[in-house]
């Protein structure tokens, strides 16, 4: 039986490498919790300037981020960082269309402050963005590290690498799966417990498009599951709670699980 020095020992020489180390996990969440209170802060700086200076501290330490991954980047860290603050503008404009898509849309929302400040639906898609222009400029292993920190804030779990339009509405967003090649229209609603994913998780089909398009104004409600990257649901279509769905779909379909209900009243 191994001993437990010789077992570390195993451990230490057998560790898994990389080129680079992997950023910082604690370093991450800062960038990504930090960014996300500057562009929608609960209270602002005393001054400009400090609102200024705190900006320039989220960009520092990106480039820190970043410098820890320059062993396998094309560019240098200083020129993806002021990319990266040169895309917030068109970011934070999107974020304003999903916020007020979720306001408009969730009864229960009182005020955009509420949305942006208290719903995991809106800082689960306010992280995609960030991760999702990071993973654009073509910077690896971050994007997928800030995006699991916001899958496990919320319980939404939203690859880097899918492409979703404007107005995105997620209520209650417990249990949602977006995947890597999904496409996802504007005005798209999900509801808890949806699945966009593969019909096959073959390594072999890493570089195909295996994940669904839901296309503009499409609802889908709790529980349900589209799967594969020739399904295509059509524009206007809504898709009932809990459907199983492996096929497109026309634009303007309803599409609802076939079962029966029974209520029978009970004896005494």
């Amino acid at each position: 039986m191994e001993n437990l020095q010789s077992f570390i020992e195993r451990l230490y020489k057998g560790r898994i490498s990389e080129p680079c180390p992997m950023p910082a996990t604690a370093d991450s969440q800062r960038f990504i919790e930090d960014l996300t209170r500057l562009l929608f802060p609960l209270e602002l700086p005393d001054s400009f300037e400090g609102y200024l200076g705190r900006f320039s501290e989220s960009e520092s330490l990106l480039k820190k981020l970043l410098q820890s991954l320059k062993c396998v980047m094309m560019e240098e860290p200083e020129g993806i960082a002021e990319e990266f603050f040169n895309a917030l503008p068109a970011i934070y404009d999107k974020l304003l269309l999903d916020a007020e898509a979720i306001y408009q849309f969730d009864p229960a929302a009182k005020s955009l402050a509420e949305v942006v400040h208290a719903y995991p639906g809106f800082f689960a898609i306010c992280v995609y963005r960030i991760a999702n222009q990071l993973l654009r400029q073509q910077v690896p292993y971050l994007p997928r590290v800030i995006a699991e920190f916001a899958h496990s804030k919320t319980g939404i779990d939203i690859n880097p690498g899918a492409t979703i339009g404007d107005s995105f509405f997620i209520d209650h967003g417990t249990g949602i799966v977006i995947g890597e090649t999904t496409h996802i229209g504007n005005h798209v609603k999900l509801y808890q417990g949806v699945t966009l994913g593969a019909m096959q998780v073959e390594k072999s089909l890493a570089s195909t498009k295996r994940h669904p398009t839901i296309e503009d104004h499409v609802v889908i409600y709790a529980g349900s599951t589209v799967l594969g990257g020739e399904t295509v649901i059509g524009h206007h279509s809504v898709i009932g709670g809990n459907v199983w769905l492996t096929e497109s779909v026309p634009p303007y379909s309803l599409v609802v699980r076939d079962s029966q209900i029974k209520i029978r009243k009970r004896k005494n």
